[in-house]
């Protein structure tokens, strides 16, 4: 146990698991054994199925004006109406957060009879503003985004995003994660040398492999730098160890 904790110490880099297998694969084992060195290699696996705790719903929304205190005017009273909304709905103010106002100038040309242009002009002025809502409360917040006829009828130009879904726990998992996978390695490192009659020795190597957040039932595929699902509430972690022992 002790050389294990050595080993998960030095693969410690951040995932996440509730309820945790260990998947056994075939083709994870690669065996060397060439005069006495090299020794024994084996890539053991762990995966688990979570759901994320935590849900942010993004939207923004615009005004448009001849001027910048007209254009404003407006898009003040939108950031109001949703305000409302997302109270009356069950949102606190400490789970929004509403952006800056961002500006841009709207210009037009302006042509002389015979088409060519004489001048540029500012014609008016957009507004932009975005909002964001981060809450534990994952059921409330799907329900608020799914439906935002309200704030449509109100007159709100307000575009929503596809909410994304985070797990607050990632590091406590990763650890429990890395475990498995070592000791999944470890254990066909020991089936390894039974099989060949070899006595393992001293651990030479240990490296992290490829750690991945996938929605579940996916058939995402596995990315060299890995791949981290925010789009999917229930979610798969995954992740590889691979230990190099020597034989005697």
């Amino acid at each position: 146990m002790k050389e294990y904790k050595g080993i998960i110490i030095a693969l410690i880099a951040g995932i996440c698991a509730i309820v945790c297998t260990t998947v056994f694969t075939g083709n994870l084992v690669s065996y060397k054994k060439t005069s006495g060195s090299g020794g024994l290699t084996a890539t053991g696996s762990a995966n688990c199925d979570f759901e994320a705790d935590l849900i942010v719903w993004r939207g923004s929304f615009s005004r448009e004006g001849s001027t910048t205190q007209e254009a404003y005017r407006s898009i003040k009273k939108d950031a109001e109406l949703i305000q409302k909304y997302l109270l009356d709905n069950g949102v606190s103010e400490e789970e929004m957060v509403f952006s800056s106002v961002t500006i841009s100038e709207r210009w037009e040309s302006e042509y002389n009879e015979n088409g060519d242009r004489i001048r540029d002009y500012i014609d008016g002025y957009n507004l932009y503003q975005n909002v964001s809502i981060t809450s534990a409360d994952i059921d409330k917040i799907e329900n608020i985004s799914r439906d935002i006829s309200g704030l449509i009828e109100s007159g709100v130009q307000f575009a929503s995003e596809e909410p994304e879904y985070y797990y607050t726990k990632l590091d406590e998992l990763k650890l429990q994660l890395i475990e498995e996978a070592t000791q999944n390695a470890k254990d066909r490192i020991d089936l390894m040398a039974s099989g060949t009659g070899s006595v393992i020795g001293e651990l030479l190597n240990a490296n992290l492999g490829v750690f991945q957040i996938t929605a579940q039932n996916s058939n995402t595929e596995y990315s060299y730098g890995g791949y981290f699902d925010t789009s999917s509430r229930h979610k798969t972690a995954s992740i590889t160890v691979k230990l190099n022992y020597a034989v005697n």
